[in-house]
Order: structure tokens, then C-alpha cells, then sequence
């Protein structure tokens, strides 16, 4: 009976260190998606008409991020305010990006801009890869990201970013 205990013991020590090495580095192989204090994470991305996008090239400049979706209704509702802010803060260091992250979406997304024109970048994430970069799991969600790339505020849903309280986040960051 002893013989058995022996062989069995090093084994479950062995298939317990196994199990908790894997934990531990399935825990710390992904940071998961940045919070607000955070560096927002790079990407490079291209618009519609073919010219990139890297979000640290706009270092010095308040970025808003904004990943949307054609048929989100929320998302094609809140662009009218975007485009007001875009137009209002066109003087300052501000950049708008807007992400569609739809897949193969180039003949959408130009359809829809050819009924609901935009002065800021669209950009497409057709692999969704900046999408799940960042954790987006809402459509509209928008980051608010400093001159010195640290996300200051992030968005789940859609609002009218002409209101005074994100208009003078949006002010204070650019001014600050």
C-alpha cells in the first residue's frame, strides 16, 4: 500500500505545479484592455481613402478615439455632435479618429459617408485587431487621450459631445 502512495503523490505535485504555472502565466501573458491613468496602446490604421493613422504620430495633440459600427444606431446617431466638435476645435491640437470595426467594411462605410459626410478620419479595423486591443465590447466606446497619451476618459455608449462637460474636459485637456 505504501508503494502506490509514492508513485501517486509526485505525481498530483507535479500535475498541481503544472496547473499553477499555467495560471500564473495565462494571468500575466495579457494586461488586458487599458483603463483611464493608462498609456493608451499604439495602432496604425488606414482611413478610407488609403492614408494611415498612428495613434503616437499625434503625440502633443488630444486624440479621440471613437470605435463605431455602421449598423449601430446609437453610433450613427452621435456622429452628428462629433462632427460639430471636430468643426469647433479644428484650430486646436485636437484629432478625432473615428474606428469602424466591421469586417470588410470599405464599401459600407463609403456608402454611409457618401449620405452622412464627415471632416475627421475614418478608419477601418477590419480585422478588429485595434478593436480588441482595446477591449471594445459596446459600440459606440470612445477613449479621451492626453497630449501625452494617457487615456484621461473613456466612453461606453453614445452622447453629444457638445455638451459642456465633455467639451470642457475636451478644452481643459487641450489648454492644460
Amino acid at each position: 500500500m505504501f508503494r502506490p502512495v509514492c508513485k501517486i503523490v509526485p505525481l498530483l505535485l507535479l500535475l498541481f505545479f503544472s496547473l499553477s504555472a499555467n495560471l500564473v502565466a495565462a494571468g500575466t501573458s495579457k494586461a488586458g484592455p487599458p483603463r483611464v491613468g493608462q498609456l493608451a496602446p499604439d495602432f496604425t490604421l488606414k482611413d478610407v481613402k488609403g492614408r494611415s493613422y498612428t495613434l503616437s504620430e499625434l503625440r502633443g495633440k488630444v486624440v479621440l478615439v471613437n470605435f463605431w459600427a455602421t449598423w449601430c444606431p446609437p453610433c450613427r446617431a452621435e456622429m452628428p455632435s462629433m462632427e460639430k466638435l471636430s468643426a469647433m476645435l479644428s484650430n486646436d491640437d485636437f484629432v478625432l479618429l473615428a474606428i469602424n470595426a466591421e469586417e470588410d467594411a470599405l464599401d459600407i462605410v463609403q456608402e454611409y459617408l457618401q449620405e452622412s459626410p464627415h471632416s475627421f478620419p475614418v478608419l477601418l479595423d477590419g480585422e478588429t485587431a485595434v478593436q480588441q486591443q482595446y477591449g471594445v465590447y459596446a459600440f459606440p466606446e470612445t477613449f479621451i487621450i492626453r497630449r501625452d497619451g494617457i487615456i484621461a476618459d473613456h466612453v461606453i455608449g453614445a452622447i453629444d459631445w457638445t455638451g459642456p462637460k465633455v467639451l470642457n474636459l475636451i478644452k481643459f485637456l487641450i489648454n492644460g
